[in-house]
């Protein structure tokens, strides 16, 4: 997978440990982020995810434990057709304490992921063709 860096001095991303599904995310800037805040971390990256694959990008799990943020949209989702130069991996972050937090420059904030993905065509239907479950928790 190609990674463009826009500033030469990010380092680029790697996986920590020979097992680990998910490489690690860094902040480009110095930022501090309010109680309750959603902003956009940037990573100085523009990455060409591979044809039929999207970048996952998850919190790292220490991350909303010691730091207090989560990625606000649960998983972002980069897709492959989203490289073009100016086109700068963000990671959307909410300060989930009621204290600011200040992220680092070159801080680890989140982990990205290469996954596989289907598409599939859609179309209209006239109504369901099984019977309904009832909802959550229906099973048990």
């Amino acid at each position: 997978m190609r990674i463009h860096r826009l500033d030469p001095a990010v380092p680029l991303p790697s996986y920590q440990t020979a097992g680990a599904a998910g490489f690690d995310l860094a902040s480009n800037v110095e930022m501090t982020i309010a109680p309750g805040a959603i902003v956009l971390i940037p990573t100085g990256l523009v990455v060409e995810v591979p044809a039929g694959h999207f970048l996952g990008i998850f919190a790292r799990s220490s991350t909303p434990l010691k730091r207090g943020l989560i990625v606000a949209n649960g998983v972002g989702v980069l897709d492959s057709d989203y490289c073009g130069p100016a086109d700068e991996l963000k990671i959307q972050v909410m300060n989930v304490t009621e204290r600011p937090v200040t992220v680092l420059k070159g801080e680890r904030i989140a982990q990205g992921v290469v996954l596989p993905y289907v598409r599939v065509d859609i179309e209209e239907g006239t109504g369901a063709t099984a019977v309904s479950r009832g909802g959550f928790g229906s099973t048990g």
